[in-house]
């Protein structure tokens, strides 16, 4: 379903949120104060504003209550960021999606109506940490503590062998999908062969992760 989604913040996570939804066939409102960051996104998206967003009059002049979405990526300060989320939630907005970078931020903004806050930069630590602790994984999405999604390089010793010989259930983990160039099963037959440069998408806990072969 095609969605009109406004943007505030055009730093890097904003600016790749919505280029990323354009891509996915939304229609983007990116809008910051300063004028760089617009005209550099301008030409990539349905539209760009310079416009001060803390600002609930100017947010109703661009139309903001005509949204039903809004991704709120401020960066910087928390005041701007929670000014913004609460003039939007004001105008009806129903959805709004706001970025934190500490507990205490996205407490507040929680508080003022946010839908759901994001942390992208501990989120990002996340992954990075576990890139480094777990051999040949190339990917990390925390689930849960000590659970998570988490994509890897078969082991050397896995090619030529099935998912079912591998007995990952013993491990508390759980196949999900098998990529193979660009082609992606879900949810592969245990009875699937592991060939070389494939991808496994697994689900699990970190304790199964770590008794992994190299």
């Amino acid at each position: 379903m095609k969605h009109s989604i406004l943007v505030i913040g055009l730093g890097r996570f904003g600016t790749a949120a919505a280029l990323e939804l354009m891509r996915l066939g939304h229609d983007i409102l990116a809008v910051d104060r300063a004028e760089e960051p617009v005209n550099e996104i301008a030409p990539q998206v349905t539209h760009a504003l310079q416009a001060d967003a803390t600002d609930l009059a100017v947010l109703k002049a661009i139309g903001a209550a005509e949204f039903e979405h809004a991704i709120v990526a401020i960066s910087g300060e928390a005041e701007p960021s929670i000014f913004a989320t609460m003039a939007l939630k004001q105008l009806g907005v129903a959805n709004v999606v706001a970025k934190a970078g500490t507990t205490l931020h996205g407490s507040i903004l929680e508080r003022v109506g946010a839908d759901r806050v994001v942390y992208p930069e501990r989120e990002m630590g996340v992954r990075v940490a576990h890139l480094f602790a777990y051999p040949n994984v190339t990917d990390y999405v925390d689930v849960a503590s000590g659970f998570g999604i988490v994509a890897l390089r078969p082991p050397e010793a896995w090619v030529g062998r099935t998912l079912g010989e591998l007995e990952l259930p013993k491990l508390e983990l759980n196949p999900i999908a098998l990529r193979r160039g660009d082609r992606v099963t879900v949810n592969p037959h245990r009875d699937e062969r592991i060939g070389t440069g494939d991808q496994l998408i697994l689900i699990g806990r970190d304790e199964g992760l770590a008794r992994l072969p190299d």
